[in-house]
């Protein structure tokens, strides 16, 4: 459809953007931009304070939002998350499977079971059963825009997060064959790989002044990430700027993966 003189196409007014884990860190900032540009907005993390909090911040601003709790790796939370947002706005337009864990650190050989288990269905398994709960809708209303947040770990090894990496590798092939599958009908499928971003989240990665010194030089921007340019991306990835663009993987990384 042909946009008016007027209009934007970053503009995502009349939208529905369901976020996973958005309370905080690089979800909070996609959430929060694609409210920015217009869209209504439904935050979800696995704590229901955190919810409330960022309902009410956004609230504050004039955002159109609803939160509730979710626990992504428990299919039935992630259908409830789905369900309520359709039930409150009647559609999904734009998805962002954003909730990730990374519960071990250290080398791949030393990995526990349980912990390889639950990085897998909480960055793997969990962003398919979303693509299966939304883009069905999104084909039938003539089309919409799905994202998942991967990371430059699926693209250059590392010696501490392999398995983290590993899952992020599979999300990158993932969303080109749901774009594959997909596209036909509208439905755009991408991914954001991040570099070191200064969350919460990477805290392990960044907190120790020698090692955020070394990574910012061997940085060409000479700076770790902020949630703020991740989230930009995504909101870009969800609006019709972006609507000859599928199957791709945006990296974000200051430059680190071109040396």
């Amino acid at each position: 459809m042909a946009l008016k003189a007027s209009e934007s196409p970053f503009d995502l007014s009349g939208k529905v953007a369901l976020v996973t884990g958005s309370t905080r860190g690089i979800g909070k900032s996609i959430a929060e931009e694609m409210a920015r540009a217009g869209a209504k907005v439904v935050v979800s993390s696995r704590k229901a304070e955190a919810c409330e909090q960022v309902r009410a911040e956004f609230e504050q601003r004039g955002y159109e939002v609803l939160a509730q709790p979710c626990n992504v790796s428990r299919k039935e939370e992630l259908q409830a998350l789905v369900d309520a947002t359709v039930k409150r706005w009647g559609r999904i337009d734009i998805a962002v499977s954003n909730a990730a864990s990374n519960p071990y650190y250290g080398p791949l050989t030393a990995i526990p079971d349980d912990a390889f288990d639950k990085i897998f269905n909480n960055n793997v398994k969990s962003v398919l059963w979303l693509a299966a709960m939304t883009l069905p809708g999104m084909a039938e209303r003539g089309g919409g825009s799905y994202i998942s947040v991967g990371s430059i770990g699926g693209i250059i090894a590392n010696t501490v997060i392999g398995a983290y990496g590993m899952s992020k590798a599979a999300d990158h092939m993932l969303v080109k064959n749901l774009a594959a599958e997909w596209g036909p009908k509208n439905v755009r499928v991408n991914a954001i790989a991040p570099g070191l971003i200064k969350t919460d989240f990477a805290k392990v990665l960044w907190e120790d002044p020698q090692r955020r010194k070394e990574r910012e030089a061997a940085t060409p921007l000479r700076r770790l990430g902020e949630p703020k340019d991740i989230g930009g991306i995504a909101a870009f990835l969800a609006s019709d700027a972006a609507a000859f663009i599928t199957g791709q993987c945006i990296v974000a990384d200051g430059g680190v993966t071109i040396l």
